[in-house]
């Protein structure tokens, strides 16, 4: 008994040196969820197992709450990898890695690097804060002012043109209806607050000015054309983002902005790159597994990288001073980037396959149903981003009836098994991670507790909840559903196709990647503008429908020789009555 009691005598010792730090690992926790889990919810989009949804009119498009839907039907417009980024990643990894440890090294003073490399991330870094305060406005904006709540067993949704809150409720006695309302805009107990006029009329000007949005259109030499919808909060961010940007590249590099713009590279990079498959991206993590071993244990280049660079390729966090270090300067623990956007990608691909299987088995109860309308094989896709605050101050009376038509009720609030089992898994990869950290007072290769932590939890609950086959089979690349008829658009199409099975960084080799996402621009352009593309020649009965009549009043003349240097105009798009 005494040798077991001295045998745990240096673990007790280790818990009880542990026990200052312990505010430090649950500050570098949670750090590392909320991008993950932020991005990974951010990153839905319609599965495969989901219908398109029905295009909406022109008055219900004009809603506020509907004007968040434009985007987010069409399926995933992810960097999707293939097994092929498994090699490649971890060879570009280690190449750059090298690089920069030998242009260290050949400097002996980082800071010009450090320079540099600040001017370069700054640069991205006020694309991806931008929309991730962006994101986070909206956010905050539900929770103030929501366009849907409850209150008092009602169901309330806001009218914001009538400047009105009301709801109905079928009385239990009775087949009538008796309509409710409410004069705040303020949600929950707030809105039955009587407050004086003109302080509901100042809420619902702030309301509206929340909501307003601004279109801009920009033409240059006839060749250029844009035309983009913005509000108060876009602008916003991007003012708050250039202002984060600049102080962090000319000024100082406080911990808590390089952990913000940490955070907004992970909340990107979430929403852009995945594996397209679950084996993929087991391959992908099981790589880089290997390669942080390697770089962490038995050479000085990740140490050396991570401490000596002050760019936001990692997270810091204030930590208790050691025995050996100065109480009066800041200790920080750091986190690479890498360590949350790597396990997160796969986290996010988890909480995409809850989405699918939610739809897949949405469809099969449709086509169940005896009602089901003939050819309906699968269920219409809903929106599942936002909400958050609608889904706040719904929670004192959710909806418990279950719909196979839209609007669903659980839609943003989805059942999330694998998500949570990944979840879960990360959580104990990286408690795993500190405690040998702790124990070893050495640093440690994350991924090598991360990985087996994620990828475990994962293939388990597909195990037992015998989905393996559903889960090997899923992909997270969609193929376009609606070709062309005409045979140029189909020939047209086909390299696009197949490109898309060629690796990440194949594509970017090649070039391809860069003329896909020129194609995407130009056609939401088209799209939104209405036009056609330049090669694209019109129609005989368009080309009549365009031809001036005879009692058409004829242009100035010299009109049509005229070409538009450049325009700019702003408007505010308005509800049709």
């Amino acid at each position: 008994m005494n040798s077991i009691l001295e045998s745990l005598q240096p673990i007790v010792e280790q818990l009880k040196d542990m026990q200052p730090f312990l505010p430090t690992y649950a500050h570098l926790i949670v750090s590392a969820l909320i991008p993950i889990y932020t991005g990974a919810h951010a990153s839905l989009s319609r599965p495969s197992s989901a219908a398109k949804p029905k295009k909406k009119s022109k008055v219900e498009s004009d809603s506020e709450d509907e004007e968040e839907d434009e985007g987010k039907d069409t399926g995933s417009k992810m960097e999707g990898l293939e097994p092929s980024d498994a090699l490649m990643f971890p060879l570009m990894a280690g190449l750059t890695l090298g690089g920069l440890y030998l242009i260290i090294k050949w400097l002996k003073d980082p800071s010009i690097l450090n320079k540099i490399l600040s001017f370069y991330f700054s640069q991205m870094g006020l694309f991806f804060a931008g929309a991730l305060l962006r994101d986070g406005l909206k956010v905050l904006r539900s929770y103030v002012f929501p366009s849907t709540y409850s209150s008092g067993d009602h169901q309330w949704k806001v009218d914001q043109s009538k400047r009105i809150v009301s709801t109905v409720e079928r009385q239990k006695s009775s087949d009538t209806t008796t309509a409710v309302e409410r004069r705040s805009p303020l949600p929950g107990f707030l809105g039955a607050i009587s407050f004086p006029i003109t302080i509901q009329n100042l809420f619902w000007d702030l309301r509206a000015l929340a909501y307003q949005k601004v279109q801009l259109r920009i033409k240059a030499l006839n060749s250029f054309k844009a035309k983009v919808r913005f509000d108060i909060l876009d602008v916003t961010a991007v003012v708050v983002a250039l202002i984060a940007v600049t102080y962090f590249a000319f000024f100082a590099k406080p911990w808590w902005l390089t952990n913000l713009l940490g955070f907004s590279f992970c909340y990107g990079s979430l929403q852009v790159i995945s594996p397209s498959t679950f084996t993929t991206g087991s391959l992908i993590l099981a790589s880089l597994f290997f390669y942080d071993i390697y770089f962490v244990f038995f050479t000085p280049l990740m140490v050396t990288v991570a401490t000596k660079l002050d760019v936001p390729i990692k997270m810091v966090f204030p930590r208790p001073a050691g025995p050996n270090e100065d109480p009066n300067e800041l200790s920080l623990a750091m986190l690479g980037l890498g360590d949350i956007v790597v396990p997160g990608m796969m986290i996010g691909l988890a909480l995409r396959f809850d989405l699918f299987l939610y739809y897949k088995y949405k469809s099969i109860m449709l086509s169940k149903k005896e009602s089901a309308t003939e050819g309906t094989e699968m269920a219409i896709y809903q929106r599942a981003t936002g909400g958050w605050g609608e889904r706040f101050w719904t929670l004192s009376n959710p909806s418990k009836t279950l719909s196979l038509q839209p609007p669903y009720p659980d839609a943003q609030s989805f059942p999330k098994p694998y998500f949570y089992a990944s979840i879960i898994g990360y959580i104990s990869g990286m408690v795993a991670t500190l405690i040998a950290m702790q124990f070893s007072q050495h640093a440690q290769p994350a991924l090598l507790y991360l990985v087996p932590g994620v990828l475990i939890s994962l293939w388990s609950t597909a195990y037992f909840r015998n989905e393996l086959d559903s889960m090997w089979s899923f992909s997270d690349i969609m193929e376009d559903e609606e070709p062309k008829a005409d045979a140029k658009g189909d020939e047209k199409k086909e390299p696009t196709k197949a490109a898309t099975k060629a690796g990440l960084f194949a594509r970017i080799w090649s070039g391809e990647l860069k003329s896909q996402i020129n194609n995407i621009e130009v056609n939401k352009d088209d799209e939104q503008t209405g036009n056609k593309p330049l090669d694209e020649k019109p129609s005989n009965d368009e080309e009549k429908s365009k031809a001036p009549s005879d009692d058409a009043i004829p242009s100035k003349t010299g009109t049509n020789d005229e070409k538009c240097i450049f325009s700019m105009s702003i408007s505010v798009p308005r509800k049709k009555a």
